[in-house]
């Protein structure tokens, strides 16, 4: 084999070995399925979404995300009707759901990097981005550690499966 031979094979090999660890596989894409959420105010262990929470995280391949968050036992609106609600409803609905959307990034190892939320039910969430300061994603097999820090300094931790 000649010099140059060698030298071609040695910088395929490289740029080859450089390149499929920057393309690692994304490690969150895919649907998930809530299996537990707590918030931890003051020092508190909680239920966030009631004893019987309900929820699924979409992270699609071209980098789009969906959280749907809510607890099973929010009653039903007395009048059917979804702009119809009392004040009642209307707060037990709002404190005890959130759905947003929006772009998120992985790292170089696959690994969740951060989100912009594009949309929410949360007006006040729109347009902001998440990194790992506040927001964690962990997956080991099909579950997945979310953990997430409000800017008050609540901490949240949902448990996820990986649906299949």
């Amino acid at each position: 084999m000649s010099i140059r031979s060698a030298l071609v094979a040695i910088a395929f090999s490289v740029s080859s070995s450089a390149f499929a660890q920057a393309t690692a596989e994304n490690q969150v894409v895919g649907t998930w399925r809530m299996m537990s959420a707590t918030i931890d105010p003051g020092g508190k262990n909680i239920a966030a979404y009631g004893e019987k929470p309900i929820g699924l995280l979409v992270f699609t391949p071209d980098m789009h995300f969906v959280e749907v968050l809510t607890d099973a036992d929010v009653p039903k609106f007395a009048s059917n009707a979804r702009g119809e609600g009392t004040d009642d409803e209307n707060r037990t609905a709002m404190s005890r759901s959130i759905g947003f959307f929006g772009t998120y990034t992985v790292d170089e190892k696959g690994e969740f990097s951060g989100n912009r939320v594009e949309g929410a039910t949360f007006p006040n969430w729109v347009g902001s981005v998440r990194t790992r300061d506040d927001l964690t994603l962990v997956v080991t097999g099909d579950r997945m550690t979310e953990q997430f820090r409000r800017p008050e300094g609540t901490e949240i931790r949902i448990e996820w499966q990986r649906v299949k």
